[in-house]
């Protein structure tokens, strides 16, 4: 070993120079380095000499970080019409997001267009993949999620070829979003693997366009920055995002999931004619006004008698938006949302046993180490309206499923705690 902060390695019996500083510089500037860094001292034993307790407190962590958002009471777009553009080139086949881009993409796309209906049950989506320096949509709006998921699985929209097109995708998406009603938001999700794209014309054109017809683009890149992208959220006042690792990629798709605040002004607010159809089982098959295919069962239009296969949908022949009204109900807790509740420190978290949801037992203040008491939050997180107490998965269902708070429920309301 040498002095002055050099080191002598042994390899293949030839003495090797290392200069000590040089390594801690270059290792400095990987940000995966640095986040383990000094590991030990976040990962401390309870006094069984367990990791449980600490792992478990982590997770919730990591569970409260995806949780928490924005919960003022703003106006918010509940009927969404949202395009989904996927990069089907060659770039999606490299293997840096396991097992690869496409595969991953697919992956996360079926369980955010289940996830998406569920957040959003009058809302539709549509499908566009583009490829070779073309287009082709794979589905047209709709709000039906088996036919979205069906798409998705087919194999041919698993093989990639050539480079996209983001100006004729976006054209594309365009063209199905210019005919939606003005009450219904128009937005587009463009996930590009790619760092290039073969375009047709001038895309700044396109973007003009689609600012001037109130279309929101989001964006989430698979490779890097690129700046025709980052210019497309941009203008559109939408988001953007290069995915780091598949956990981060997952994380940007679901932040599309929650409907944004509506930002257009209007001279006053329209009110939206909507019907309410019926759930016809006929003896006879007839045909359907949006396939013209023969079907024994249906919902019957109230206005025009027509009868289309799903709801929420437009009736084909009058353009009434026909839903039902357990989805609309569902759709109103965007607007109402829970607020968020406020962590309770190991200090204040002596006096209750067990979550007031689950009943499940929260951790004893008593058994649990000072050091682990230093550097975790309790598990206990507390309704500032009604002042009960939850764990971390109740606090996520709450947010995420219910909607409605347990103890707000079960008494009068009270005021807000300071």
């Amino acid at each position: 070993m040498a002095s002055n902060g050099r080191r002598q390695i042994v390899e293949d019996e030839d003495i090797i120079d290392v200069d000590d500083s040089s390594l801690q510089t270059n290792q400095a500037n990987y940000a995966w380095e640095e986040e383990y860094k000094r590991s030990w001292d976040v990962l401390q034993e309870d006094e069984h000499g367990s990791l449980t307790t600490i792992v478990n407190t982590l997770q919730q962590a990591a569970k409260r970080k995806r949780l928490l958002r924005d919960t003022d009471p703003i106006q918010r777009g509940i009927i969404r019409h949202l395009v989904v553009i996927i990069d089907l080139s060659n770039a999606m086949q490299e293997k840096d997001l396991r097992p690869s881009r496409l595969s991953l993409t697919m992956t996360y796309l079926e369980t955010f267009i289940t996830e998406y209906f569920d957040q959003n049950p009058i809302s539709q989506i549509g499908l566009i993949g583009t490829k070779d320096g073309l287009a082709e949509k794979m589905t047209d709006l709709s709000g039906n999620p088996s036919d979205h998921i069906k798409a998705l699985k087919m194999k041919k929209y698993h093989e990639t070829l050539g480079e996209p097109s983001l100006q004729n995708a976006l054209e594309l998406a365009r063209n199905s979003l210019v005919h939606v009603p003005a009450h219904g938001s128009r937005e587009i999700l463009v996930i590009m693997g790619s760092l290039t794209t073969t375009d047709p014309g001038n895309i700044h054109d396109t973007v003009n366009q689609l600012v001037k017809d109130n279309i929101r683009a989001s964006v989430i890149a698979l490779a890097a920055e690129v700046q025709v992208l980052k210019y497309l959220s941009t203008q559109t006042k939408g988001t953007f995002g290069v995915a780091m690792n598949e956990a981060h990629f997952r994380d940007l798709m679901f932040e599309i999931i929650p409907p944004t605040a509506v930002t257009t002004t209007k001279a006053a607010s329209n009110l939206v004619q909507m019907g309410f159809p019926a759930r016809a089982i006929e003896n006879a098959a007839t045909l359907c006004a949006c396939h013209n295919k023969l079907t024994v069962g249906g919902y019957i239009c109230p206005r025009c008698g027509s009868k289309l296969c799903d709801i929420p949908t437009e009736c084909d022949i009058c353009s009434l938006t026909l839903v039902s009204s357990p989805l609309l109900a569902r759709s109103y807790h965007h607007l109402f949302p829970v607020e968020n509740f406020v962590e309770v420190a190991w200090r204040d978290a002596g006096h209750t046993a067990g979550c007031f949801s689950c009943l499940k037992p929260f951790a004893s203040v008593a058994r649990t180490p000072a050091n682990v008491q230093a550097t975790t939050d309790s598990g206990r997180y507390q309704c500032r309206l009604c002042s009960r107490m939850f764990c971390a998965d109740c606090d996520l269902f709450i947010h995420d499923v219910l909607h409605n708070c347990p103890g707000c429920l079960s008494q009068p309301r009270r005021a807000p705690l300071p």
